[in-house]
């Protein structure tokens, strides 16, 4: 039985007070006397005992019967439907003419407090069942470097020395630019491949995709399906034509839908903050040259949460185990 928590009497002090009033006889200024308490309160329980018997001396609900600004239902369900529709609240009570304190308090008391996610599509798990039925292909920009380690490693701002630098094909440069990381990871074991590569055309792209077949191949796996995103290196023809004399099946993601590509997506954070961020690099050919050791122990010694805390090559064919 719940009681209000500054009850001067218990629920059977109560009975008692009152069944001395209306059974034995007592005098109300003698019963609340006897129960160290106020005639008036005294008066309160023996009335309520009188009209409802024992269940009068329950505690009432401090809560107002009637609430006079209470929003209605209707005006409350137009308000939910709009923060469905992801719109703020400053902008539902603008649209609806109500004031914003009321809107917040609306939605704080369905849940909706913060937008966050709502009205997003609920992103879906899946896992392919062997490794090589489906590879995710992406590309991650990544600045060059020149005359040191960038800010975002050091701290401060650029270092404006600019020395000349060897690409990837021998070629001098003086400009800083870009270089761009070509990655490829299987769903289903998550062994990953990258280069580092100077632009991302489809000549370029479908000599990666060529490399990383082979890469598979020597872990057992057969590349049968690459999901890429709509970039023009993967709509061009070339590219087509490469891919079915290498009898894979390009599939591309639904437009403005990234998460479809998620496991490159997330790959390509890990990649970027463990290898390209996580030491200090003189050059962009230092870095390059780190890459391969950052690979290695990512797919042969880095633990996976979703592979039960085993490293990528714990999943490949090596062994025989999808044939």
């Amino acid at each position: 039985m719940k009681l209000h928590g500054n009850a001067a009497l218990s629920w059977s002090g109560r009975r008692l007070l009152a069944e001395r009033v209306v059974v034995e006889g007592w005098t109300v200024t003698a019963a609340a006397e006897a129960a160290a308490v106020s005639v008036r309160c005294a008066r309160k329980w023996v009335g309520r005992y009188r009209a409802a018997g024992e269940s009068g001396l329950l505690d009432r609900s401090s809560a107002p019967r009637r609430v006079a600004n209470r929003t209605p239902a209707d005006r409350v369900a137009v308000i939910v439907l709009l923060r469905q529709l992801r719109m703020t609240a400053a902008e539902i009570a603008e649209t609806l003419a109500m004031p914003l304190s009321t809107v917040s308090v609306v939605l704080k008391r369905h849940g909706m407090g913060k937008l966050g996610r709502i009205g997003l599509e609920q992103p879906v798990r899946y896992e392919r069942s062997r490794p090589g039925e489906l590879v995710h292909v992406d590309v991650k920009k990544l600045g060059r470097i020149q005359g040191g380690a960038g800010k975002r490693v050091r701290g401060g701002g650029l270092n404006h020395y600019q020395p000349t630098f060897t690409d990837n094909h021998g070629h001098r440069r003086t400009t800083v630019g870009w270089e761009y990381v070509h990655i490829a990871i299987d769903d289903h074991s998550r062994l990953a491949y990258a280069e580092v590569l100077p632009d991302e055309t489809a000549a370029t792209a479908i000599g990666f995709l060529r490399r990383a077949v082979t890469f598979f191949a020597r872990y057992g796996i057969t590349v049968e399906r690459v999901l890429t995103d709509n970039g023009s290196a993967y709509r061009a023809t070339i590219h087509a034509l490469a891919c079915r004399a290498l009898r894979i099946r390009h599939i591309r993601t639904r437009p403005r839908h990234p998460q479809t590509n998620g496991k490159a997506e997330r790959f390509i954070r890990t990649l970027i903050n463990g290898w390209a961020y996580g030491a200090i690099y003189a050059s962009s050919n230092e870095r390059t040259a780190a890459l391969d050791g950052w690979l290695w122990h990512y797919n042969h010694r880095r633990r996976h949460s979703a592979l039960g805390h085993q490293p990528p090559v714990s999943r490949t064919n090596l062994l025989g185990s999808y044939i």
